[in-house]
């Protein structure tokens, strides 16, 4: 796990350099371990390194192709580097290093761009080829690993972190009011390339590009999950899916470094964890598994916990934190991710991999993307219901209501009820003129927001002319490529690289993900149960305590309650700082007078906390 930046210009060589170091040296938290500056003609390419594999010299990038045609910068890990290298090998390349990166730069050697679609893993790169000037890259297929661009003229930066282009001195910051008013109004983060930076975009998830000579840019994309097509059930989905977990988790603990495991209680850290134990037995391993876990006392998971410890014999490590000690990091917090953040709990995962950091740990894996794949959140059953409904699957669709309010303790009518009127609901959303009352009544809504400048409102994007498909695989593609994947990933990265950690997500291999989008919904949730087709093949597996638990937690924070307490002092503090009068993108009197009612009982903790960091990350950009 790395950083790197990428500048095509006209500038001097020496000048050029100098832009390219200071973008460098603005990340050194990704790659403390060794840094490297590589140009040629226009192209100038800086690189921090964090050693994960290869821990020698030879892994130093910017790396060289043996004829120093090419040059690669890459972040991230190739995990089915060790089976690309033998098929490159009986190929005739000859291998220096026992890293991916060399991998990675002879399998573009030998299949050019389409190498992309060979790579198991999570990436970011460029490869500079001297002979024609041009720049070519990727990024993986879910956006695990950030790649910033900004263009203007001949002058093009591709770079890891937004902070590399504010630190160029080519680019001076801007607020993208778009994206700001996203955020305010709808609590909307990374949904899109767009960044909160006017001028400053990234290269899509699943896209390839290319910087031509002079500085223009293209992209493609190379993959979809809407390609994949739905199959019938394979002979047993469980242990289909079972065998690809484990393989999976074997490859993402491929590593030169101590690994560790982010464990919450749920069944996705779970079976993570468990998983890890057995390749290290396997393997026979030396040392402890080491875990790390939040478990305040508000949604305390220490049993659920405590099972899977007795299980792996992994050695507990628990973050204990305060509410004071979450809002004091959360201005650190916002500096290492350049934009706003969805909530408190990004800043206990900020706490969590200073713990692991802490310990040696260097490598930790995680379950982010099971939720979004396999179908873990409470809203998609009335999605896999629908889906029941539109393949005309009337009865059956009866069946798995009635079996999940019978497990929920609710009123299957209800449910049911609930569904018709989803399904008309839906219907009129195709048409053009309901449309158009909704997007009336959205602006009457919003304009509502009385906290927020009203100047902000004419800013905000259209809705769009088709409501978005509510069957579970539309919803479940919408989940990783456009909400809420994007921005748990965008924070996970920033916050494991602020430690140098690298973080790991067996769930996101793209086998597992190709065999899960071609099993048909009844695989995903069940009756009462979501994620059915993991709990299935983790049958025996892991406790049987986590296997059948119903509810979900997470990392979650009594924000509601600290911002009536213990916070609400602090928050006044930085709502205070706030300035007067027009011109300020949150209003200072209304913001108060929220605080204010949510002392006395209402609930608007969502809007001051976004005000509240809008006001910190504004400051530290000079935005307000």
């Amino acid at each position: 796990m790395c950083g790197f930046t990428c500048l095509i210009s006209d500038h001097p060589a020496e000048e050029a350099a100098a832009i390219t170091r200071r973008m460098t040296e603005a990340i050194v938290h990704r790659g403390p371990d060794d840094g490297g500056l590589e140009q040629h003609g226009r192209v100038s390419m800086g690189f921090r390194r964090l050693s994960i594999l290869d821990l020698s010299p030879a892994g130093h990038q910017p790396m060289l192709s043996p004829d120093g045609v090419l040059a690669i910068v890459f972040n991230g890990e190739i995990y089915n580097f060790i089976e690309l290298r033998d098929e490159l090998r009986a190929r005739g390349h000859v291998f220096r290093s026992t890293g991916d990166t060399e991998v990675l730069l002879h399998a573009y050697m030998e299949w050019g761009p389409a190498c992309v679609e060979r790579l198991n893993g999570m990436w970011a790169f460029a490869i500079h080829d001297r002979r024609d000037g041009t720049v070519f890259g990727a990024r993986d297929r879910w956006g695990i690993k950030p790649l910033f661009v900004h263009s203007q003229g001949r002058t093009t930066i591709v770079a890891s972190e937004i902070k590399c282009i504010l630190a160029s001195g080519l680019y001076t910051a801007r607020l993208d009011r778009s994206a700001a008013a996203a955020f305010l109004y709808e609590n909307e983060l990374d949904e899109g390339v767009s960044t909160f930076f006017q001028g400053i975009g990234q290269i899509p998830p699943g896209h390839a590009f290319r910087i031509s000579r002079d500085g223009t840019l293209s992209q493609s994309r190379y993959w979809s999950l809407s390609a994949i097509a739905e199959q019938g059930n394979p002979a047993d989905p469980a242990a289909h899916f079972a065998e690809l977990f484990e393989d999976s988790v074997r490859m993402h603990m491929r590593s030169d470094v101590p690994v560790g495991v982010n464990l919450s209680g749920g069944l996705d850290s779970t079976s993570i964890i468990c998983a890890s134990a057995r390749v290290r037995a396997e393997q026979g391993a030396a040392g402890k598994l080491c875990s790390f876990s939040y478990l305040p006392q508000e949604f305390n998971e220490r049993g659920y916990v405590n099972d899977t410890l007795a299980q792996t014999g992994a050695e507990p490590i628990e973050l204990h934190t305060s509410a004071h000690r979450l809002w004091d990091d959360l201005r650190t917090v916002l500096r290492f991710q350049d934009e706003p953040v969805h909530s408190l709990t990004a800043v206990v995962g900020y706490q969590l991999m200073g713990l692991a950091s802490d310990h040696g740990i260097k490598v930790i894996l995680n379950g982010q993307g099971a939720d979004e794949t396999i179908g873990g959140y409470p809203n998609y059953f009335r999605d896999a219901w629908y889906s029941l409904l539109r393949s005309g699957q009337l009865g059956r669709a009866w069946q798995q209501v009635a079996a999940y309010a019978d497990g929920h303790g609710q009123n299957g009518r209800q449910l049911f009820t609930g569904l018709l009127r989803h399904v008309v609901q839906s219907q009129f959303g195709a048409m053009g003129a309901y449309r158009k009352l909704q997007a009336r009544k959205r602006l009457e809504r919003l304009g509502g927001e009385a906290w927020i400048d009203p100047s902000l409102l004419r800013d905000l994007r259209p809705m769009p002319d088709a409501a978005p498909a509510s069957d579970l695989r539309s919803t479940l593609i919408r989940s990783v490529e456009t909400s809420p994947l994007p921005i748990y990933l965008r924070v996970e990265d920033r916050n494991s690289m602020a430690h140098s950690i690298e973080v790991r997500l067996p769930f996101l291999d793209v086998r597992l993900v190709s065999m899960l989008f071609t099993l048909p919904p009844l695989w995903k949730l069940n009756g009462p149960w979501n994620k059915f087709v993991l709990r299935e093949g983790m049958r025996g597996r892991i406790p049987e305590s986590v296997r059948a638990r119903m509810d979900k937690m997470g990392f979650p924070t009594p924000a509601a309650q600290w911002f009536r307490g213990e916070l609400r002092g602090a928050l006044q503090d930085v709502l205070g700082q706030l300035p007067d009068g027009d011109g300020s993108v949150i209003r200072k009197r209304e913001v108060m007078s929220l605080l204010e009612r949510h002392g006395r009982g209402e609930d608007h903790t969502g809007r001051l906390f976004n005000a509240a960091q809008f006001a910190i990350w504004g400051g530290q950009h000079g935005f307000l």
